[in-house]
């Protein structure tokens, strides 16, 4: 028999007859037994097991992933982080849930001190509920700290430079802060590095003007990993005749920094996804969203940021723009659509592209002792893929939050 969404959680269920993808290989005809919140095993059918009586999902030759990990979102279904509501961040959750998406991590956008206030009391408002999505991680304070030669569509009007009189009141105020993007060539962006390090809170290079010589000096004070790779973010330049090698080329070269890519199929050609990952691999390179407010909707006119003080943002062509059009302001796309990028458009396995949107994440964020891969004790958190990317069922925790 199949279970509901948001039914139960029994004690003891069966997913058969998948191709189950692990770290290290494809059991194909295979299945995943679940107790409670936790993966009891992961099995080959002819091995049995499967006691008389037991609840068993036939997902009839689908796919058995990890749930998806993005870090890096700002909305979907027509909420957004800044809107500094719990129930936006659980509309977000279920959102991306849909696309497979089982833990997220929501991303504030540069703004006003009270507007990032909000933000996250919001976000710890809806950690404290039950959650009936994907799983909300913590949060990501993606600025005011950038170049403003490299804002995209962060607001001008707020970026500014790191202040600790600022942001150790924040820290200390909001112990589920797990990652802050900062431009690292800024004053006293590299004393924030330290600190965030000395925390343990992924600290990550964005939306910069850096050069090599930044970049490496942010890597000792802490930084390490790149939001958005090739977004909002400075590459080769003549300085005085000589050519610099900017961020880009940094995180292209420096093994011991992970990147992230919008894999929209927009932000990025193929062209460029290849070259990612032939320097990177799939142990470094983590799949991201971006995705905005827009996400799950109609295209069309819409506001990014909080809706008293947010910007206006346009949906055009399966991307989201700034209104004149002068930059991408984020994607519209959930989940197993990453995946398809990766596989479709720059040519990637599909169990690195499932890598990159499981494994490579969960230890980018230090949680792969608990997520990321299927594996005995490991949350039970698991995405149900047909071949055509669709999704037919996401598990958060043992439970069904999603099924198509």
């Amino acid at each position: 028999m199949d279970v509901e969404v948001g039914e139960w959680r029994k004690s003891e269920f069966y997913l058969v007859n998948g191709r189950v993808i692990t770290p290290h290989r494809l059991i194909s005809p295979g299945g995943v037994q679940i107790e409670g919140q936790y993966i009891g095993r992961v099995f080959a059918l002819d091995q049995g097991g499967i006691p008389d009586g037991a609840q068993i999902i036939d997902v009839q030759g689908a796919w058995i992933l990890p749930g998806l990990i993005d870090l890096h979102l700002h909305g979907g279904g027509g909420a957004d982080c800044m809107d500094g509501q719990p129930e936006a961040i659980r509309t977000m959750a279920r959102t991306h849930a849909k696309g497979g998406t089982t833990a997220i991590l929501p991303t504030t956008l540069t703004s006003s001190t009270k507007d990032l206030h909000l933000a996250l009391q919001g976000v710890q408002a809806a950690m404290e509920r039950e959650q009936d999505g994907a799983r909300i991680l913590g949060i990501h304070l993606e600025g005011p700290y950038f170049a403003y030669g490299q804002r995209g569509a962060q607001d001008p009007r707020y970026l500014k430079e790191p202040d600790p009189s600022e942001y150790l009141e924040i820290l200390d105020k909001y112990p589920f802060i797990k990652r802050v993007s900062a431009a690292p060539e800024l004053p006293g962006a590299l004393d924030l590095g330290r600190e965030l390090r000395k925390r343990g809170i992924l600290a990550s290079i964005g939306h910069t003007d850096a050069t090599y010589d930044d970049v490496l000096a942010a890597l000792e004070a802490g930084y390490a990993h790149m939001t958005h790779l090739y977004s909002g973010m400075s590459g080769v330049r003549r300085v005085n005749c000589y050519r610099v090698a900017g961020a880009i080329e940094s995180g292209l070269l420096l093994d011991d920094l992970s990147v992230e890519v919008i894999a929209d199929g927009k932000h990025l050609p193929g062209s460029l996804l290849k070259l990612i990952y032939k320097c990177k691999g799939a142990e470094g390179i983590a799949l991201c969203s971006d995705a905005l407010r827009p996400a799950g909707l109609p295209e069309g006119n819409y506001l990014t940021g909080s809706r008293e003080d947010g910007q206006e943002i346009v949906v055009e062509d399966g991307v989201a723009w700034l209104k004149d059009r002068s930059a991408f302001a984020g994607s519209v796309v959930t989940g197993t659509q990453l995946i398809k990028t990766m596989v479709e458009v720059a040519g990637v396995s599909l169990q690195d592209a499932v890598k990159m949107a499981t494994s490579t994440p969960a230890r980018i964020l230090g949680i792969a002792d608990t997520m990321g891969t299927l594996d005995r004790g490991k949350l039970a958190d698991l995405t149900v893929m047909q071949d055509d990317y669709g999704v037919t069922k996401t598990i958060v925790g043992g439970k069904i939050v999603y099924s198509s």
